[in-house]
Parts: C-alpha cells; structure tokens; sequence
C-alpha cells in the first residue's frame, strides 16, 4: 500500500510539474500581448518599472512565506553577491532587447532568440563549463548555425535580437546554474541591486516630465504595476514545476515560449514573414527537432536502465 501511494504522489507530483512548467512557458510566451498597450511608454521605463515592482511583489511573497531570512543570507554572502551582480546585468540586457523588439514591431525576430537558445546553451556549456556533448547534438548546432547564416546573408546584417537574447538569456541560466539560491530569492536580490537604477530613473524621467506613469491614462499605470507580479509568478511557476519533471521534458516544453510568440507576431502583430526567413527559419527548425529528439531519446534509454 505504501508503494502504491508513493507511486500515486511521484504521477501527481509530476503532473503539477508539466502543468507548472507549461503554464510558465505560455505566460512567458504571451508577454508581446501584455506589452502591447505600453507601446507608447518609452522602453527603460518599463524596465524600470518591472525591476521597481517585481521587487515589492517579491518582498512582500518573501515575507508571507517567511522567507526572508534567505534574503539577508544571501546579501551577506560576497560570493554569491557577485554573481547574482551579474545576473542581474545580463537579465537586464535580455529585457531591455525584447521589450524594444516588442515596441518596435520585431516579435517574430525575438521568437528566434528562444528557439535558439538551447542550442547556445550547449555551446556555452561547452565552452565555459568543459560539458561533452554528442555527436547528434553538435549535428542539430550545425543545422541551426547554417540557418542564421542563412538569415544573415538574406538579410544583409546580422540577427543581433535573436542572437542578443539567446546569449544574455544563455548566460543568465548559465551563472544562475552555479548559484546555490533558489529563483523567488534570487529574484528578490536581483531587483533590489538594480532598484537605484529602475528609481533613478524614474526620478529623472518625472523630472523632465517624460515620465508616463501617472500621465498617461489609469491602464498604463495598471500595467506597469502589473508587470512585476506578472514576472514573479512566471519564475515561480517555472522554478516550481521544473524541479518536479525530468530536464529533457523541460527541454520539449521550453518552445512553447517561441512557438507563442512566433504566432503573436504572425497573427495579432501581423509583422511580415518574407520567403528568406521562412526558410531560414525552416533549417533552424529541423536542426530544434534533432536535438529535441536526440534529448527524448536519451533521457527514455535512462529510464529504461533505471528501471532495469
């Protein structure tokens, strides 16, 4: 009888996971929608504002979690400090390119980013990590490498807002791998390290009078503010649900944020999709399906073993 009830926690634990995870990954893949009313909010300040009100949200979730006690550990720590300064840096950088690319009518460009994104992932992990990979995986980043330059001829300069996001949000999960904190804390001394700067900003911004938080009618303001609670739960729901499910399901999950996005920029934004991106988007495609099926594969083989 307990083995059957352990059984039936690890399938519901697992089921809370995909669902979790899953519903991380559509939120994230949404967001072009939830920034379209703010196209006429100039793109620091919305970073701003969702570094400012990500980290109220998260304080007051530390607290009612009591939780804040990891928070004045982790400030102590010079270590971890240093690296979650980092962070905080390169998660900047990926916000302030898609938020701009959103702005700017390029969503499909920016879906491109996080398709590629596992594949840089192993290049990183490579490179600075020392990880061996397989001979199928470094197949599937020829493919995809073949398909950005095809893009990059086609269109005569080089894809910096896919590539931009893949390598900031590449090195982001890369140092936050080597973080031992868990993501709610994390993202509470992340935004607490970048608050001088999200309300300088806003400061200077009210001072000039360019500020539209406040001037701009009641539903910019709710979405500015709605921002930070927006990011936190995203990052809950997806540190929550990933440390219940096996990486490679996770790996299968993670175009749902791509996929989304691509459709948002096709059908709501209505961007165009010439025959040149087609293509190249085609080859990157294929070059996704290997390493995704080569990852599914491995990971069955493992559980096969396991179970043996």
């Amino acid at each position: 009888m307990s083995s059957e009830r352990a059984t039936r926690v690890a399938t519901t634990g697992k089921r809370t996971g995909v669902l979790s995870t899953a519903s991380a990954f559509v939120l994230w893949g949404f967001f072009p929608l939830y920034l379209r009313p703010l196209h006429t909010v100039e793109t620091v300040e919305i970073i701003a504002s969702r570094i400012a009100w990500s980290c109220v949200f998260v304080l007051i979730w530390l607290g009612w979690r009591r939780e804040l006690s990891v928070l004045r550990e982790t400030l102590g720590n010079r270590r971890v400090m240093a690296r979650l300064c980092l962070t905080a840096a390169l998660v900047t950088c990926n916000w302030l390119i898609y938020v701009w690319a959103v702005g700017h009518g390029r969503v499909v460009e920016s879906s491109l980013g996080y398709f590629i994104n596992p594949l840089v992932n192993v290049l990183l992990g490579t490179a600075l990590l020392g990880e061996r990979f397989n001979r199928v995986q470094w197949l599937a980043i020829a493919i995809a490498a073949l398909g950005v330059v095809h893009l990059t001829v086609a269109s005569g300069s080089l894809p910096w807002i896919p590539l931009g996001l893949a390598l900031s949000f590449g090195l982001y999960g890369l140092v936050r791998k080597v973080v031992q904190i868990e993501s709610l804390p994390a993202l509470g001394v992340e935004t607490l390290l970048l608050m001088p700067l999200a309300l300088g900003y806003l400061f200077w911004a009210h001072s000039r009078g360019t500020l539209s938080f406040g001037h701009s009618g009641r539903l910019i303001d709710v979405m500015l503010i709605g921002s930070g609670p927006f990011t936190a739960t995203a990052l809950f729901l997806f540190a929550h649900g990933a440390r219940r499910i096996p990486y490679a399901t996770v790996g299968v999950l993670q175009y749902i944020t791509p996929t989304l996005q691509l459709l948002c920029g096709l059908l709501v934004f209505r961007e165009s999709f010439q025959s040149y991106r087609i293509l190249g988007f085609s080859i990157i495609w294929v070059g996704l399906l290997v390493y995704a099926t080569d990852g599914l594969w491995r990971a069955r083989m493992l559980r096969q073993r396991l179970a043996a």
